[in-house]
């Protein structure tokens, strides 16, 4: 299982400044790669960020918390999640609020897309 942390930066960013204006499909701007997690941040301010992610089947993120509330909606693929114990399974196109400070995890259980959208303010 992979361990994230979002960086908070206010830097411009040419990658991110090449979306804006754009029709996007967000499962098409990260790749899926053999054995590990993906990533590529699409917003990131200090009022929140947005990132899209994609797992290899098998991967996921292990339990963690975070001081904020996080929607992810699945993109592609199929995963299990957990919220304070309790497990999901999601599928393309469902959408799970992970509570802000409540232990939360996630688990490929196909190749699997994902948007996170954390609001930090």
């Amino acid at each position: 299982m992979a361990e994230f942390q979002l960086e908070q930066s206010e830097k411009p960013d040419k990658k991110r400044d090449e979306l804006k204006g754009k029709v996007l499909t967000l499962k098409d701007l990260v790749e899926y790669a053999d054995g590990t997690v993906a990533s590529r941040m699409v917003i990131n301010r200090k009022s929140g960020s947005i990132t899209i992610f994609s797992f290899d089947e098998n991967e996921g993120l292990s339990e963690h918390t975070a001081p904020f509330d996080a929607i992810v909606t699945i993109l592609d693929g199929e995963c299990e999640v957990w919220v304070a114990g309790k497990t999901e399974r999601m599928k393309t196109g469902e959408t799970i609020i992970f509570p802000a400070n409540v232990p939360h995890a996630l688990s490929a259980i196909t190749k699997f897309k994902m948007s996170l959208v954390m609001i930090r303010e």
